[in-house]
């Protein structure tokens, strides 16, 4: 057996259009793996055609994490496209609103949540379903530092990312003895679209770089390892881990 090897191993990933979802894509790809794309489209559809380009076996489905109704017809039309298999989900579309939380309007509120919480959770749960009968499988949920911190004017994204961890071990103890590893990744502070407030303002920015032991923040490519990693027999003996890709953040 090839530990890091995922030669023949259909994934389902969400947000791979861009960010950290895009680069842990194609590390599932560059490892073997056929993926299908669910978002929104073109940038999906756009995503899709470039990794193919690369010579990938990927595919593209239309889907919106916030319109929860339609997720589990995403989720069979994204199936069929691997012919009825799947061994790894990583549902990775995340998305963000900065408020106080005095002010936090409740619209925001549900959004975050239902695309951040609800959408993984329904995810997860369809793909426990598949894999449960054939006692195989590996769940990669996304969550954040604000699972383990509170941070600055983003309540409702710690409510999310911590119910998201919280979730992972709870999915664990029902699915390990079953055969399906479910796991987390938590990555730290990174450079990307979503951070783009905290990168623009220069002493959020100084502090953030200071406490990083690292020196950098980072960069999408850092997640790929990770990725192939909890998709991998190599992480068969290993379940309900939030594990901190951070750069040293949470040691310092």
């Amino acid at each position: 057996m090839q530990l890091f090897d995922l030669t023949g191993m259909r994934a389902i990933v969400t947000g791979g259009s861009r960010g950290l979802g895009h680069a842990m894509a194609e590390g599932l790809m560059e490892a073997g793996a056929e993926v299908a794309l669910m978002g929104r489209m073109p940038q999906t559809e756009r995503a899709a055609a470039e990794f193919r380009a690369k010579g990938f076996c990927c595919h593209a489905v239309e889907a919106d994490m916030a319109l929860l109704d339609r997720l589990p017809a995403a989720f069979e039309r994204a199936l069929e496209t691997l012919g009825g298999e799947l061994e790894i989900l990583l549902p990775a579309a995340g998305i963000q609103r900065r408020h106080p939380a005095d002010r936090f309007p409740m619209e925001d509120w549900r959004l975050v949540l239902e695309v951040n919480l609800n959408a993984v959770f329904l995810l997860d749960q369809l793909a426990a379903r598949v894999m449960l009968p054939k006692g195989y499988g590996k769940i990669i949920n996304v969550a954040s530092m604000l699972s383990f911190f509170g941070g600055l004017t983003v309540s409702a994204y710690a409510a999310s990312k911590g119910a998201v961890a919280q979730m992972t071990k709870a999915m664990s103890n029902d699915w390990a003895a079953k055969g399906i590893n479910v796991n987390a990744i938590a990555p730290g502070y990174f450079a990307t679209e979503m951070n783009t407030a905290l990168i623009d303002d220069p002493g959020r920015s100084r502090e953030i770089l200071a406490r990083i032991p690292a020196g950098r923040w980072g960069q999408p490519e850092d997640m790929k390892g990770i990725a192939v990693f909890l998709a991998s027999h190599a992480s068969d003996y290993l379940n309900g881990a939030v594990i901190p890709i951070d750069g040293g953040y949470l040691g310092r």
